[in-house]
């Protein structure tokens, strides 16, 4: 008999508008005070919109504030610094102040709406945080969201690389799971056959979505869909292991020594065709997707360089070493390294025609 529980959001609202209707869904849950964390700079774009529609659905918002800093000592003091009224922590913007106010709910056992403003990466839908703990970025372990609502207006008028950033994070769910697959064949830890089943589900509906543009409403909403359905599957395996893999353990790694990372999603993206030519697995698929959405031809665009991917694969097996995936395995990552400088769509993003 199975006793876990897990915990799924209240709520998840992806429509045009969402923004101006906040305040209906915080109502509808029974909440009547809040505080609302903004983004760097976005209480000018979105904070008159926000707050007029928490006021007019009767919310009192207690406190709010642009956040830019995630070192743990700042978001324990602030969480600690709530006001006593407060029943409801609400993040708006990017993965910063999501994490931010995940975290500062999660220490004061407070319910928190994620609001995120781009589709970059799945975070605003994951059990974990990302902070700054003396002075490295680790993941700490959180709550999921009692709400997530996304206005699909805002994801729109985002930088395109955040987009082609939550394609790329999307699609390493494919190159993820077979690599937890993989895993438990040698003997470490077990698959979660629902949580499994949730992340294949994701991808897959995200895959198989017709559209004209990557700015189709009916794109950006399967995007965000599928990118929330990730963090459920998180939830159910008690772990990232639905949805993160070798692929992400090369874009830790790259965040490790490069000067000026990458947006994570997009060193995911490529990390994921590497492995999937890695691991011979749904390659072609892969390939068509990030061709066909435009992936390929943006980060052709950003002067990546071949050596840097290398050494991340080199070192990708100490991000984690708990753990073992393809790339804890040294003729697995000698294969990765070779597809690096011998495939042809990566020679032509890394320049080495």
């Amino acid at each position: 008999m199975n006793n876990n529980l897990i915990s799924i959001p209240e709520f998840l609202r992806i429509e045009s508008g969402a923004l101006g209707k906040l305040g209906e869904y915080l109502k509808d849950s029974g909440f009547k005070t809040a505080v609302v964390f903004f983004g760097n700079g976005l209480i000018e774009l979105f904070g008159n919109k926000v707050l007029m529609s928490l006021a007019d659905s009767g919310i009192e918002v207690l406190e709010y504030m642009e956040l830019d800093s995630v070192d743990l000592d700042n978001v324990t003091e602030l969480a600690f610094n709530l006001p006593n009224k407060t029943q409801v922590v609400i993040g708006l913007g990017g993965g910063k102040v999501i994490d931010v106010a995940k975290y500062t709910g999660f220490l004061k056992n407070l319910p928190f709406i994620s609001v995120p403003t781009s589709s970059s990466t799945d975070g605003f839908a994951s059990i974990t945080a990302s902070l700054m703990i003396n002075g490295k970025r680790c993941s700490v372990p959180a709550r999921i969201a009692y709400g997530i609502a996304v206005d699909t207006d805002v994801i729109k008028s985002a930088p395109i690389s955040f987009l082609y950033s939550g394609i790329g994070d999307m699609l390493s769910k494919i190159t993820a799971n077979y690599d937890w697959l993989y895993e438990e064949s040698c003997g470490y830890g077990k698959v979660n056959d629902f949580a499994m089943m949730i992340a294949k589900k994701s991808v897959n509906s995200f895959v198989r979505t017709p559209y004209e543009s990557i700015k189709d409403d009916l794109f950006l909403r399967e995007l965000m869909d599928s990118l929330a359905m990730s963090g459920i599957a998180n939830e159910i395996a008690g772990s990232s292991a639905p949805t993160s893999g070798s692929e992400h353990l090369i874009s830790h790694a790259l965040d490790k020594f490069l000067e000026k990372p990458q947006l994570h999603g997009i060193q995911v993206g490529i990390a994921t065709y590497i492995m999937s030519i890695v691991q011979e697995h749904r390659y072609e698929r892969i390939r068509s997707v990030l061709t066909d959405t435009g992936f390929f031809e943006y980060v052709k665009s950003l002067s990546l360089n071949a050596q840097d991917y290398i050494k991340a694969v080199d070192i990708a097996p100490s991000v984690k070493p708990y753990r073992h995936v393809y790339l804890h395995e040294e003729k697995y990552r000698e294969k990765a390294k070779e597809v690096i400088t011998a495939d042809k769509i990566l020679r032509e993003i890394f320049h080495l025609n």
